[in-house]
């Protein structure tokens, strides 16, 4: 009789699950991330608009982009598809712009860029995995069976769907604020409405996804010192 038990004991398979990041840890990442790809770049490029013109914040800015994703890659740290795709289209517009001479044509293509993006997260609501759903794994270690959580799928569709207006009510503030503003007026308006609207999206972001990780127990603890060094970590570019 022990014998058998023993036995069955034995073959019980072990599943070992990957420790939950806590929530600090996240929030350092997606902070690190925005900070990199969003908040930086913008910084730059009013400053050096006010400073030197369009042509040279083109340039810094694009600097900035192609310096971060280097540096990150050269260090092995890894790179964002946040940081990339914003590479990617910050690239785009301005070999367009300094090839046309045509300033406008800089400041116009993120109306149409958002619109694109936008019309993305919105018809891959249609799809088994919605935008968000790709991009979440940037920032939280997530497999095929967590992804199949029905709490989890419902949160991906509907970050998705409110990314998806945000960005489009985004595309619209631009052209609206282009086509009445000189540019330098636009420059540093559009940039604070735009980098309010984006942090506040962010926050609504992650509160919606740790409140549906806390109740799918998703989220681990973590003591304060070693929040802390995740976060100086995390902020070394």
């Amino acid at each position: 009789m022990s014998s058998v038990h023993h036995h069955t004991v034995d073959e019980i398979p072990v599943v070992s699950c990957p420790p939950c990041p806590p929530l600090r840890a996240i929030i350092a990442r997606v902070a690190v991330s925005l900070a990199t790809a969003v908040v930086v770049p913008a910084a730059l490029f009013t400053t050096t608009v006010l400073t030197f013109g369009v042509a040279a914040a083109m340039v810094v800015a694009l600097t900035w982009m192609v310096g971060a994703t280097a540096w990150r890659w050269a260090t092995r740290r890894p790179v964002s598809g946040l940081l990339l795709l914003t590479l990617g289209m910050l690239t785009l517009k301005t070999c367009i712009a300094l090839a046309t001479g045509n300033t406008y044509i800089y400041f116009v293509q993120p109306v149409f860029v958002d619109a694109t993006v936008a019309l993305v997260f919105l018809t891959s609501l249609w799809s088994a995995t919605p935008v968000v759903a790709r991009l979440a794994p940037d920032f939280y270690p997530i497999d095929a069976s967590l992804a199949a959580r029905p709490a989890v799928r419902g949160l991906f569709r509907r970050l998705t769907l409110m990314w998806g207006i945000v960005i489009l009510v985004k595309g619209g503030i631009t052209l609206w604020l282009l086509e009445s503003l000189s540019t330098v007026h636009f420059v540093v308006i559009k940039g604070s409405v735009i980098i309010t609207l984006t942090l506040a999206t962010v926050a609504a972001t992650v509160v919606w996804a740790a409140l549906v990780g806390r109740s799918e127990g998703l989220l681990g603890r973590v003591s304060a010192r070693d929040g802390l060094d995740d976060l100086l970590d995390r902020t070394r570019l």
